[in-house]
């Protein structure tokens, strides 16, 4: 028998009752018994968010709802600054171009976290720019932005705020009104402890009113109707109705153990992660800035990146991920995001441990689990 784990970041483990919850006889979604199920939602999604702002459900992966920030709050010719540094950076400047919308890109090197002053220097060379886009975590790297500052920089010069929180909400603190965030996007795969499907936004005010100006052209993503819709526990278009049951228990599952706590257990697992990493004689990838969401580790020279992905998979059943783009097989990344344990960390860094040394890198067993261990339990 072989039982498998999932340590990827995204999708995450899915907890049994939310399982449950999908499994249940679908009801239809023009009734009232949805529109009470999913006002319910809306109103709990402005707790993740931290906002008083409306936050609309979309039947997407989270890259449409980064389609939608784009088509919905931009004209074509308009210029947007987008911090690259890392897969889903280059994402937003991919779809600005899509648009017509001219992206003014910040390349950061992947692994770092981009500068504020940078940020700043190029808004004075850009008064143009309606627009900032970033990703509060970085997936593909585990770099985390530093997110207050840029949004501070982001209302010193009157340009929206966009960010992609995609691997932040519910991971670590993006308090989107306290912080003045224009646009905060999120998906159901992260830290949300569902399957891929649903994707989230919330506006602010001051972007509502770009939404009205804007010409890009947009339909299924029309935020319009969305907002329309969705303030009456509606939807514009056929919603993902065994997702949203899905959804309603694990926003029962995070508001019981709470904001705060699910903060500080993500920065324990985070942090163990990484020393136990650092004990094996590894190398981060972001150690000036790394995210609670996801830890990237450089292979070892002399083994074989894409090896350590697959024999954990493969002969092991514990499934991490590889690196993207110009990092695939330089990197692995580990994730602590969602339906993790202390128990799962140590079963990961443990297993790590194991098919490394299979691989002919040199280290004492143990090592990286004792010294999660030390954190977790101190």
């Amino acid at each position: 028998m072989e039982k498998t784990y999932l340590f990827a970041p995204g999708p995450t483990p899915i907890p049994p009752e939310v399982l449950l919850a999908m499994a249940r006889p679908i009801i239809h979604h023009r009734t009232p018994q949805f529109q009470k199920l999913f006002r319910g939602v809306l109103e709990d999604l402005k707790y993740v968010f931290q906002t008083q702002q409306p936050v609309l459900v979309l039947a997407s992966s989270g890259t449409g709802a980064m389609e939608a920030a784009v088509s919905n709050l931009l004209s074509p010719g308009e210029e947007v600054i987008t911090i690259r540094g890392g897969k889903f950076g280059e994402r937003w400047a991919e779809i600005c171009e899509v648009y017509g919308v001219r992206s003014v890109n910040i390349d950061v090197e992947w692994g770092k976290a981009v500068d504020p002053q940078v940020v700043e220097d190029t808004l004075k060379d850009h008064p143009q720019a309606k627009a900032v886009f970033w990703q509060a975590s970085e997936t593909s790297t585990g770099v985390k932005h530093p997110n207050q500052e840029l949004a501070q920089i982001c209302q010193k010069y009157g340009v929206l705020s966009v960010v992609d929180g995609i691997t932040a909400i519910g991971v670590f603190d993006v308090p989107m009104d306290a912080w003045g965030l224009d646009v905060v996007v999120s998906g159901s795969q992260k830290a949300f402890m569902l399957p891929p499907g649903l994707a989230f936004i919330a506006l602010s005010e001051k972007a509502w009113a770009r939404v009205e100006e804007a010409k890009c052209p947009r339909y299924y993503f029309d935020l319009r109707k969305e907002l329309k819709s969705q303030s009456k526990a509606d939807t514009a278009y056929t919603p993902a109705v065994s997702m949203i049951m899905g959804l309603r228990a694990s926003l029962d599952i995070i508001k019981r153990e709470g904001l705060e706590n699910i903060f500080a257990r993500h920065a324990l697992l985070s942090k163990a992660t990484r020393e136990a990493m650092k004990a094996l004689g590894l190398e981060l990838l972001a150690s000036e800035s790394p995210s609670e969401a996801v830890t990237a580790v450089k292979v070892p020279p002399g083994v074989d990146g894409g090896a350590i992905t697959k024999t954990l998979r493969d002969k092991y059943g514990v499934t991490i991920a590889g690196g993207q783009s110009q990092l695939k097989g330089k990197i692995f990344r580990i994730s602590h995001m969602g339906y993790v344990s202390k128990a799962d960390m140590l079963l990961v860094i443990g297993m790590v441990e194991v098919v490394l040394k299979e691989l002919g890198y040199p280290l004492e067993l143990g090592k990286g689990v004792s010294k999660a261990q030390e954190i977790l339990f101190p």
